[in-house]
């Protein structure tokens, strides 16, 4: 089993590349994020690889960090939720802000990727929200910064977050932009609803 590939970029699709590993060149599929970070024709790339033998064809997909790979398989695992389809949610999705989406049950942004309905999008949301609240995946919190304590913070929204986020979708923004700043703000709202909307309005439009 190929567990990671080093080579020379040799070309480059709209999903997908060709590394060259000692003169073979392994067709790799990617999601945009990966394809976008990976380098350019002719550097040299490391990719994390995983495997998918069907008795037709044998696929490989590369991943630019863990992170991503982990994160791939935890969406392969739901059903319905194949590889490209993986691959299409963390193009529109990256691993940084995927957490987030599932913490915030945000459909619409799922739903941008080619290949997920509305119908698939819940189930996802449905199935990895206890997985994803659990996974350990960096130090990283739900927005990308870690406290001082070096701890991410909760992501458990309350009534009072909850009634946040709603105002702020009211507003305009998206659930995932609209929960990320109420998360952000909660601390030194203090359970005050009209100070954390005015303190996340804040973090919006910094």
């Amino acid at each position: 089993m190929i567990g990671k590939l080093s080579g020379i970029i040799d070309s480059f699709t709209s999903t997908s590349l060709i590394l060259d590993v000692q003169g073979v060149g392994y067709l790799v599929n990617a999601s945009q994020r990966t394809l976008g970070k990976i380098g350019s024709k002719g550097d040299p790339a490391s990719l994390y690889i995983e495997t998918n033998v069907r008795e037709d064809a044998i696929t490989l997909f590369g991943f630019a960090d863990t992170v991503e790979q982990e994160w791939f398989k935890l969406l392969t695992s739901v059903q319905g939720v194949g590889a490209k389809a993986g691959l299409a949610i963390l193009s529109v999705c990256p691993p940084e802000k995927v957490g987030l989406a599932i913490a915030a049950q945000d459909k619409a942004i799922l739903t941008q990727a080619d290949g997920v309905g509305p119908k698939l999008a819940t189930r996802i949301l449905t199935e990895l929200k206890d997985k994803a609240a659990n996974m350990e995946l960096s130090p990283k919190s739900v927005d990308g910064f870690v406290d001082q304590s070096g701890t991410a913070p909760k992501t458990e929204a309350g009534s009072n977050d909850q009634d946040a986020v709603s105002a702020l979708i009211n507003l305009g923004y998206s659930r995932a932009d609209a929960y990320q700043a109420v998360m952000r703000a909660k601390d030194e709202a203090n359970d005050n609803l009209q100070d954390l909307i005015r303190l996340a309005l804040k973090e919006l439009s910094a």
